[in-house]
């Protein structure tokens, strides 16, 4: 609740001037009028904004530019996703005890380069009878964002994910999970295979 001040003298004089020329539609109420207004207190003024911090000459600043990211990352869809596959399994897969038998390098690939062969490789993988191979799609590198649109950080890890789920790769592939960090950690996936039918 807001608390209310007093009028001055000259306010109250003031008042009484304008309430005298006042006309009540409520005559029963009449007597209102002649009570003494309140008027509300100023609210106090906004705080000062916070100083900025000493910086020397040559240190690096902190990046703000990727702090508001509001699309959950890769790893935590990856990690939200229904456990298909044996669970035991997942979780020594997941834990690095399971050595994959195919492994794939997409580094310094195109989009149009690496999808075709992710695909190929998958199939192939697939008819040998391989049931878990490695993907490493590396972390990426922050490129220029001159755009108004912020650019994830990489490009290729973002993107197998998704590929991983559609055809012809999503009849082919189980479970799709972030390798752990002795395969790679972020920069690399575990791609769990069907037994070819």
């Amino acid at each position: 609740m807001s608390r209310r001040r007093k009028l001055t003298p000259e306010e109250r004089e003031l008042w009484s001037r304008v309430a005298s020329t006042a006309k009540a539609f409520h005559p029963k109420r009449a007597h209102l009028a002649e009570t003494e207004p309140v008027l509300p207190v100023q609210p106090p003024p906004k705080k000062p904004r916070p100083e900025v911090k000493d910086f020397q000459i040559g240190q690096s600043a902190p990046d703000f530019a990727f702090r508001h990211d509001l699309a959950p990352s890769i790893s935590e869809q990856l990690a939200r996703q229904p456990v298909v596959m044996d669970r035991k399994a997942h979780r020594n897969m997941t834990r690095g005890k399971l050595e994959p038998e195919a492994k794939i390098d997409l580094h310094g690939m195109t989009l149009a380069q690496a999808h075709p062969e992710l695909i190929s490789f998958l199939l192939r993988a697939q008819d040998r009878g391989c049931r878990l191979a490695l993907v490493i799609t590396g972390k990426g590198k922050r490129g220029l964002d001159d755009g108004p649109i912020p650019q994830r950080q990489g490009v290729l890890r973002h993107q197998v994910p998704h590929w991983l789920r559609l055809p012809p790769l999503g009849a082919v592939v189980m479970q799709v999970s972030e390798a752990h960090l002795k395969h790679g950690g972020s920069g690399a996936y575990y791609v769990y295979l069907r037994k070819k039918g």
